[in-house]
């Protein structure tokens, strides 16, 4: 190791720098401890620049001589014949760490310590957060289980059981808050970027059968016909989770969007951002309240919903031009499902709320072809139905091939048919094709360029990402827990988890899927060797190169000191 010294206008800084190999053949300089400015250390020391030099040089010599201590190379003894130790922990996880570098660099503890003055509990709740955010993402299951998993951590839980169930009560009550100090403290460790505001809802079942003041029957997007509560969510221009809200399930989703977005306003302190969401959100309401100086909406819009007037303007084959080149052209000339090519037209659009706005049409022959494709899926099914006579009376799922089926049950008197007729409705599969990759965007923005109100629109899809995450990866449904609070802390829980999960996905640089991220993390094991350390028990990966590269620290070498795991769980805690 050496020291290196950097001058600035004002200051000299101390550095003690050292190399390390990112492969066999490549090596890159790193900063291994910053000692501090030259004038400060002076005045402390009470040395000279030549003395503070030297003194600079000796710490860099016991930090060579400690690094040398700790990559010693390890003689570790098996015995074929002695037994391994009975109720002995030996297997622990070790992914958690980069979780926890996240956790602690968005400063929870500090978040945690304000709240512990307002409610003068004896438990860890900063402790019982982190670990449930950490089995969250490792291992989704019930608060019990995370529990358990928690002891495969290196370093396992201090509190019990039931201050998990108390603590969550208390993150339910301060949910608004956590998110609104998580938010501000993100920004010490990512670009955060609030000029695009994203929204959409989902919802979660239950296993009850009852509802109550939060879980309601309404209408699920899994199709489950269990009590369901829901969830709004805003996210930034690049994806990563802003707020959510929790509301019934039997209340309508337009207006939580301006509830929770006047809580953003309110505890975030943003004035300008462009609001976007599907068309179900971007109601007139919600249209108007964002039709003002700083704020602007970009929402879709169903051509279905129209006036007889403007929803023959958007059918039509005339007045499209070409995205990549500006060009006219008619649709008739571009229905290929190998055109790449995106198509569109405007004209000036009106609301009841929102006078002057203006409504993008586009027409992409690929996403035609698709609907196309899956379409013919479906009438093929519809036919099965109708050869079978097995068509549902109710059909909650709106893609179901029954909505291509006419059944008569009268006959041509009127009279009661002894047998239904079924029969293909081509009226209703021509009807469809009609719109077939056609898309609607309505905006109030009415001199930006055509192409960045599109793109915006299309980054809704990463929103949806995001509730895919949760239920899928996460876990986040179905809900077995009973009170309303303890409802509200876990979906506190798995909103904080996706939140981590993102980040850590963008320390990555998006290079790999969900599903590879998570994997890997998973897998990440080592064993425990009494008296010597921890020798890893997982493969080693591009991921998990990446991984060590992007947190600063190495679990992957053929054994880990336990000098060396404690400085690493150190470093983690003071990122």
């Amino acid at each position: 190791m050496r020291i290196s010294i950097t001058a600035s206008k004002n200051f000299e800084n101390i550095y003690i720098l050292r190399d390390i190999y990112i492969n066999p053949t490549k090596r890159k300089t790193v900063i291994h401890k910053a000692l501090g400015r030259m004038d400060k250390l002076m005045d402390e020391l009470q040395l000279d620049r030549d003395g503070v030099i030297q003194w600079a040089r000796n710490c860099a010599a016991e930090e060579t001589e400690k690094l040398k201590e700790e990559n010693e190379t390890e003689v570790i003894k098996f015995d074929p014949n002695k037994m391994i130790p009975m109720n002995q922990k030996r297997m622990f996880n070790i992914s958690y760490l980069f979780l926890q570098s996240i956790y602690y660099s968005l400063r929870f503890k500090n978040t945690f310590r304000n709240i512990k003055a307002k409610y003068k509990y004896e438990y860890d709740l900063d402790a019982i957060t982190s670990d449930l955010i950490y089995s969250r993402i490792l291992n989704p299951s019930s608060k019990l289980s995370s529990y358990d998993y928690a002891q495969s951590f290196i370093e396992p839980p201090k509190y019990q059981l039931k201050d998990v169930y108390r603590g969550l009560s208390i993150l339910a009550k301060e949910m608004d808050y956590i998110q609104a100090e998580t938010y501000k403290n993100s920004n010490l460790i990512i670009n955060r970027d609030h000029s695009i505001l994203y929204y959409d809802c989902t919802n979660y079942f239950f296993e009850i059968e009852e509802a109550d003041d939060l879980r309601k029957y309404g209408k699920s997007k899994e199709h489950r016909p269990n009590p369901i509560v829901q969830m709004g969510m805003f996210m930034d221009k690049d994806g990563i989770p802003l707020a959510f809200s929790l509301f019934p399930g039997n209340e309508s989703e337009q207006p939580s969007a301006k509830e929770l977005e006047q809580k953003i306003i309110r505890n975030y302190g943003f004035e300008k951002f462009i609001y976007c969401s599907d068309a179900g959100l971007g109601s007139d309401n919600n249209r108007q309240f964002n039709d003002i100086e700083n704020r602007a909406f970009i929402v879709t819009q169903s051509i279905k919903k129209l006036k007889a007037e403007e929803k023959e303007w958007a059918l039509s084959s005339n007045g499209w031009r070409r995205l990549s080149d500006d060009k006219q052209v008619k649709i008739k000339d571009t229905q290929c499902e190998y055109d790449t090519e995106l198509y569109y037209k405007e004209e000036p659009y009106s609301s009841k709320k929102v006078a002057s706005q203006r409504m993008i049409v586009t027409y992409s022959p690929k996403y035609a072809a698709y609907q196309k494709k899956i379409r013919e899926a479906q009438i093929d099914r519809a036919n099965e139905m109708i050869i079978k006579k097995t068509v549902k009376k109710e059909r909650r799922n709106p893609n179901d091939p029954a909505r291509f089926v006419n059944v008569v049950k009268t006959t041509k008197d009127g009279e009661v048919a002894e047998t239904s007729l079924y029969s293909l409705d081509e009226k209703k599969v021509l009807e469809e094709a009609r719109y077939d990759g056609l898309y609607a965007i309505c905006t109030d923005l009415l001199d930006d360029d055509v192409r960045d109100i599109i793109k915006v629109s299309e980054g809704r899809w990463e929103i949806e990402e995001n509730f895919r995450i949760l239920k899928t990866n996460l876990g986040a449904r179905p809900v077995y827990l009973q009170r309303e609070d303890r409802i509200k802390a876990h979906f506190l829980i798995c909103y904080l988890s996706l939140l981590i999960f993102r980040i850590l996905e963008k320390k990555l640089d998006g290079k790999y899927t969900v599903e590879q991220i998570i994997k890997t993390l998973r897998g990440m094991n080592v064993m425990k060797i009494e008296g010597h350390g921890y020798l890893p028990a997982y493969d080693g990966t591009e991921i998990t190169n990446a991984l060590h590269e992007a947190f600063g620290f190495r679990t992957d070498t053929e054994v880990i000191k336990l000098s060396k795991m404690k400085n690493i769980i150190k470093q983690t805690r003071n990122s």
